[in-house]
């Protein structure tokens, strides 16, 4: 007997499955990452866990987003051969109106991170269409539907490649996790597919990320295959490598480790590996002609008692309206200070047009000077709010600015997330500048921080326009600092040491 899915309950359900992602974290995930802070012995890692679960259930509670980066919109469609569809729209077109609808919610609008060309113009979309769409005919009179949506930090540090059939999958892992960085937001997980294609082994991965985190169960009654080994194996030698929260050192750097396999060709081993970042977020349900899907929310006992707040006798208390060269040269690698008073904002489009600018001997329509700059693009504010979410983004893609700014425009500092690259470092240390790390994961409890928010420049680039931020009391860490030493490099070596070095391969 065929079923009638209505256009109106598939576009609705997405849409309410898009905003119940944007604020509710997968009960799997909050109960592996409170396991996780229970044991975690780096105090680094630690308070980035307990500023994660903060933001965790403030969201929850709030309904707002997890994160600033309210993603990319995967779709997975596995659609009954005994279902009929009550439209004249496409699967594609069905979808990217239910994205729409729940990326300009008024309640809790989305920040719209997707652009019409990836080449040239790079415009914004507005509404973060299109999404990406996967289908899958199937027996039966049901639509099964996972959504996911996912972050730009994360999804840049997607690696493929081609082993030869005799190459270790496990060497490939840990050679190539430490080169991901910190971007990824760990912690989080890890999808791996093997197998098929190219292009087959990625979706495997990417598919891979929707299963439920069940590593404790796991581990709590002992592998039955030789695929559940391998998961165990890779999970501890990946946390054995000591990166940690944040990329910050520490005893949990990934959450679990799933695997998808495929048959291959005889000469052929495709690899790919996707991380799922801190904000992990996803939902699966199915429609089968009775109207939209229904999601039930988490019950707030799932989260743990973690409540993070300024600690005002460890961290330095920072004015940003009265900061120096000098005072920012005195700060030491993973000091936390919490800073307050003005600042500005500015990421790649801002960062890009500030270069053109000077080029050309324009002056810019923003005084650098003595100023710090925060990478961010934040969510747009509702109701009270000044601003919304506002987490940082992944500070590498700044890099190759970072000499040009301090040179050039009288900038002191910088804040943004994850590690820097040699040459921003070359140019921190050259400049007696600094590096300060907020924390991916927690963006809305970030925003609380904010006290005013409005824009100076570059209104055209929409979240990517310079702000000028009013902060109380906002919580970073010293990353990088004037002498050029990075605690992306001296924490996980120290956290690596600590849990007992292991044999990795060289390539």
């Amino acid at each position: 007997m065929s079923v009638l899915i209505k256009e109106e309950d598939f576009i609705q359900s997405i849409a309410d499955g898009i905003q119940f992602i944007s604020y509710y974290h997968p009960v799997d995930y909050i109960r592996h990452l409170a396991r996780a802070y229970e044991r975690e012995e780096s105090p680094a890692a630690r308070d980035a866990m307990a500023q994660i679960l903060t933001n965790s259930r403030m969201c929850a509670e709030g309904k707002r987003p997890l994160c600033q980066d309210t993603g990319i919109v995967n779709v997975f469609l596995k659609v009954g051969m005994d279902v009929r569809f009550d439209t004249r729209r496409t699967l594609q077109e069905l979808c990217d109106e239910g994205v729409r609808r729940g990326y300009t919610n008024p309640d809790n609008p989305l920040r719209a991170s997707v652009l019409d060309d990836p080449l040239f113009a790079r415009k914004n979309t507005r509404d973060n269409t299109p999404c990406i769409l996967h289908v899958e005919l199937v027996p039966g009179a049901k639509v099964d539907v996972q959504i996911a949506s996912k972050g730009g930090g994360s999804e840049n540090k997607s690696k493929f490649v081609m082993l030869n059939p005799s190459d270790s999958l496990v060497d490939w892992v840990l050679k190539t996790v430490p080169t991901m960085g910190a971007g990824w937001c760990p912690p989080g997980m890890l999808g791996i597919g093997v197998g098929g294609t190219a292009e087959k082994a990625m979706l495997m991965a990417k598919q891979s990320l929707m299963d439920d985190i069940d590593m404790y169960e796991l581990l709590e009654r002992g592998p039955r295959n030789k695929l559940e080994e391998l998961r165990i194996e890779l999970y501890e030698k990946v946390n054995a490598l000591g990166i940690g929260a944040q990329g910050l050192g520490g005893l949990t750097t990934v959450l679990d480790v799933k695997i998808n396999t495929f048959p291959t060709h005889a000469a052929s081993k495709p690899v790919a590996m996707i991380p799922n970042c801190a904000a992990t977020r996803h939902a699966h349900f199915e429609l089968d002609g009775s109207g939209p899907a229904r999601l039930d929310p988490p019950a707030l006992s799932e989260w743990p008692e973690v409540h993070w707040a300024p600690d005002y006798n460890k961290s330095k208390q920072v004015d940003l309206n009265t900061l120096t060269r000098e005072e920012v040269a005195s700060w030491k690698p993973g000091q936390t200070l919490l800073l307050s008073g003005k600042m500005l904002t500015g990421r790649d489009a801002a960062h890009k047009r500030i270069q053109d600018m000077l080029a050309k001997g324009e002056k810019l329509p923003v005084d650098f000077t003595n100023r710090v700059i925060y990478y961010v693009g934040p969510v747009d504010p509702v109701r009270d709010e000044v601003v919304g979410p506002a987490g940082p983004t992944t500070a590498t893609r700044m890099d190759k600015f970072t000499d040009m700014m301090l040179a050039q425009t009288g900038l002191i500092a910088m804040i943004g997330k994850s590690e820097r690259g040699p040459v921003a470092i070359e140019a921190i240390r050259k400049h007696q500048s600094a590096y300060l790390m907020a924390v991916g994961g927690a963006a809305y409890l970030v925003s609380k921080a904010i006290r005013e928010a409005r824009v100076l420049a570059f209104e055209d680039l929409g979240m990517e326009a310079i702000y000028e931020f009013d902060v109380k009391d906002m919580p970073v860490t010293v990353a990088v600092d004037a002498q050029g030493t990075s605690v992306h490099t001296t924490g996980p070596r120290e956290w690596q040491a600590r849990i007992g070095k292991i044999p990795v391969a060289v390539a």
